[in-house]
């Protein structure tokens, strides 16, 4: 179970573990927000489904304690990097420790981003992850063309991998997966693509119309659920009803040619979502006053 009321040194130790990094990158990847989304996590859950997993910077950020933790991505590319990662790190480390930051290369290996993998192909989660840090914005359609030491990931991935251990790995259209995983005790965190940007995504296959699917599919659960999106009209309306937080962080990809640039993010759930904020600062009092 995932609780706020923890002891006082444990909960300071809280801050190092939500310094975790991920192994990866990913187009909307949540480095730069997970010290927002995580403090608005319920205050009570046993299970924890990461229904859009991407760079799993929430995963890998959110306290490891007790509860179920399941991480799913509907591309296979990515559910089989992940699986390779957890499973077989030392072989994975092994194809990548020679790889080469060329163009050449990259584009010989490029086509593997529209193919579906089989989960478990070292192989191709090496290929996939040589094109992760070699393409420009880990877009993996474009070369980067900048230095990138492949060995300085390698602690990276060995320390993911030990995460991972205990941690479920799905390959599944999230309709399917919110239907299996949902109970009374169950928390989803979602992070789809963005509306608009949904053609950014390689091998996913989320069109405009998914949007409603995913509300549709939250609306009803047993359990709670914490989306992620652009703050937009659009967005807005369709969830019209539920609890909503907006805030506004880099816009990463404008930081080229527009420095300083914003991007107004919004999140939605169906629970309080000061819940574990409040209750925090009412532990930390009752501290002081010890």
């Amino acid at each position: 179970m995932f609780f706020c009321g923890m002891p006082f040194a444990e909960r300071h130790c809280r801050k190092a573990v939500m310094n975790f990094n991920s192994f990866m990158s990913w187009i909307g990847g949540k480095k730069s927000s997970r010290d927002i989304i995580i403090p608005r996590f319920p205050l009570w859950y046993e299970k924890y489904i990461e229904v859009f997993g991407g760079g799993g910077w929430i995963l890998f950020g959110k306290p490891p304690n007790n509860d179920f933790e399941v991480f799913n991505d509907f591309n296979s590319n990515i559910s089989n990097l992940y699986t390779c990662v957890r499973d077989r790190s030392s072989e994975l480390i092994e194809r990548l420790r020679y790889v080469l930051n060329c163009r050449e290369d990259f584009d010989r290996i490029k086509h593997i981003i529209s193919e579906k993998a089989a989960i478990g192909d070292v192989n191709r989660a090496a290929e996939f992850y040589q094109l992760i840090r070699y393409s420009y914005a880990s877009g993996c359609d474009s070369f980067g063309g900048k230095p990138h030491s492949m060995w300085g990931n390698f602690p990276l991935i060995e320390q993911a991998s030990r995460r991972l251990q205990k941690v479920v790995i799905e390959n599944k259209d999230f309709e399917k997966l919110i239907l299996q995983q949902d109970s009374e005790v169950s928390f989803f965190y979602c992070d789809p693509p963005y509306f608009s940007t949904e053609s950014y995504y390689e091998n996913v296959g989320f069109t405009k119309a998914d949007h409603e699917r995913l509300r549709d599919s939250l609306k009803n659960i047993s359990g709670k659920f914490l989306v992620s999106y652009n703050d937009c009209p659009e967005i807005r309306e369709l969830y019209k009803g539920f609890e909503t937080y907006s805030y506004e962080r880099l816009n990463n990809i404008r930081q080229r040619f527009d420095g300083g640039s914003m991007f107004r993010e919004l999140l939605i759930a169906n629970y309080d979502m000061n819940e574990r904020i409040s209750s925090e600062k009412q532990i930390t009092f009752f501290d002081l006053e010890e």
